[in-house]
C-alpha cells in the first residue's frame, strides 16, 4: 500500500485509505483534508509531486485546482453581498457599465454567479486570458447567447472575469487581492488566486491523463449545442467553436501569474477545506467570521434547475455552487473537489495533479463517501 503522511482521527482511516489506494492504481500524488466544526480530522497527502525529478509530495505542496478556484471567487463576492456593497439583484452594469453592451443591460449579478448569464464561452486566444483589461473588455462586448437568466450553460473560463470585475469595481482590488487580504490572510489559508514566483518550488505541476500528453485539451463547448436553438446570438448567426485549453496552458508561468478567478487557484486540500469550512460552519471558521449565517444561506438558494448545455446534464446552481441535495461544492479539470456538508459542518477537499479522464473519474465521491463513513462513527461515538 502506497506511503500515507499526515494526521487523522482514528474514525476516519477510510480516507487515507481511499487515498493509498488511488495511489496503488496508478495517481501520482495528492492531499485530502476533512474538516468537520471547522477543525481537521483528516489531513493526509501521498505520492510524488514532480513525478520527472522524484520529488515526494509534501505537507505544503500546492496545486493548480482549476475549477475548485470557481468557490472562492464566488466567496468573495458572497462577503460583499453580505456586507451590503454588492446587490445580487442588480443589473452588472451598475458596477461595470461598459457591460450593458450588445443587449447585456438585463444581466444581474446573480447570472454571472448560477452560470445563466448567456456568457458561457472563451472566443479569444489564449494569451489574452493573462490580460485582464482586455480579457474583461471582450466579455463586456459580447453578446449573450440566449436570455439572460432563462438558462444554464456552464461558464467554466468566464465567470471568474465576469464575477472578479464585478469585485474590483467595487472594492478597487483585483478579486486574488481581495481574496488574499479579507479571506485567506484572516484564516491563515495556503490558497492563491494567481500565484507569486516565491512559491513556486512547492507547485505539482499538472499531469494529463494516461496516453496523453501536455495538449490534451480541456472539452470546448459541444458544436451541436452551439448550433442549437437558443444558443446562437440574438442576430442568428451560429457562435464560433470556443477556444480550448491546453494542460501546457494551465502549467505555463503566464497562467500562474495570471489572475484567472474561474480556473487559475493554488492550493492544497487543507488550504481548500479551511475556506470552505466557513460555508459549513455558518459564516465562521477559527474564530473569524466572514459571513452572517444568512448570508452563508444565500449561497444555497437555487438558481437554475435543469439540464446545462455546457455540461450536457441536469444540475442545480446556487450562488457559485453546485446543489447536490443537501451537499454543495464543485470540483476542477483534473479531479479536484470540494464538497460542503452543511447539516454535519463537514467540508471534504481533494486535490491532485493526476487527471483522469472525466468520465472515468469518480476519485472525488469515492473519498466523499469515505468520509461519510468517519462522520457516522463519529455520530455513533457521540
Amino acid at each position: 500500500m502506497a506511503d500515507i503522511q499526515g494526521s487523522y482521527d482514528d474514525l476516519f482511516t477510510a480516507v487515507p485509505t481511499a487515498l493509498a489506494a488511488l495511489l496503488d492504481d496508478g495517481d501520482a500524488g495528492g492531499s485530502v483534508a476533512v474538516f468537520v466544526d471547522g477543525e481537521p480530522v483528516v489531513d493526509v497527502w501521498g505520492g510524488l509531486a514532480d513525478v520527472a525529478r522524484g520529488v515526494p509530495w509534501q505537507r505544503d505542496t500546492l496545486v493548480n485546482v482549476y475549477s475548485v478556484t470557481k468557490t472562492m471567487t464566488a466567496l468573495c463576492a458572497l462577503v460583499l453581498a453580505d456586507r451590503g456593497a454588492l446587490d445580487l439583484d442588480a443589473p452588472v452594469a451598475r458596477y461595470w457599465p461598459e457591460f450593458a453592451a450588445a443587449g447585456k443591460e438585463a444581466v444581474l449579478v446573480r447570472h454571472l454567479l448560477s452560470h445563466t448569464a448567456g456568457l458561457p464561452d472563451w472566443f479569444g486566444p489564449v494569451a489574452e486570458i493573462y490580460d485582464w483589461p482586455a480579457a474583461t473588455a471582450r466579455l463586456a462586448a459580447q453578446a449573450p447567447q440566449w436570455e439572460p437568466g432563462s438558462a444554464a450553460g456552464y461558464h467554466s473560463l468566464t465567470q471568474g472575469f465576469l464575477v472578479g470585475e464585478v469585485i474590483r469595481r467595487i472594492t478597487g482590488r483585483m478579486p486574488g487581492e481581495f481574496f488574499a487580504d479579507e479571506i485567506a490572510g484572516p484564516l491563515d489559508a495556503d490558497f492563491h488566486i494567481g500565484l507569486p514566483a516565491e512559491h513556486d518550488d512547492r507547485l505539482a505541476p499538472t499531469i494529463p491523463p494516461p496516453s496523453h500528453d501536455e495538449d490534451y485539451t480541456a472539452a470546448a463547448a459541444d458544436p451541436a449545442a452551439t448550433d442549437s436553438p437558443g444558443s446562437a446570438d440574438p442576430t442568428g448567426a451560429p457562435t464560433p467553436t470556443p477556444t480550448a485549453f491546453r494542460v501546457r496552458d494551465g502549467n505555463s508561468v503566464a497562467w500562474r501569474r495570471a489572475q484567472i478567478p474561474a480556473a487559475g487557484g493554488f492550493g492544497n486540500a487543507r488550504s481548500v477545506a479551511l475556506v470552505q469550512s466557513a460555508m459549513a460552519c455558518g459564516g465562521a471558521v477559527g474564530g473569524v467570521r466572514l459571513l452572517s449565517r444568512a448570508g452563508r444561506d444565500r449561497a444555497w438558494e437555487e438558481q437554475f434547475s435543469g439540464e446545462d448545455r455546457r455540461l450536457n446534464m441536469p444540475i442545480s446552481w446556487g450562488l457559485g455552487y453546485g446543489r447536490f441535495g443537501g451537499t454543495y461544492g464543485w470540483g476542477g479539470w483534473g479531479g479536484s473537489t470540494v464538497m460542503i456538508e452543511p447539516e454535519a459542518r463537514m467540508v471534504v477537499a481533494y486535490v491532485t495533479h493526476q487527471m483522469r479522464e472525466p468520465a472515468q473519474d469518480t476519485r472525488g465521491l469515492d473519498l466523499l463517501m469515505a468520509a461519510y463513513d468517519g462522520l457516522q462513527g463519529l455520530r455513533n461515538s457521540g
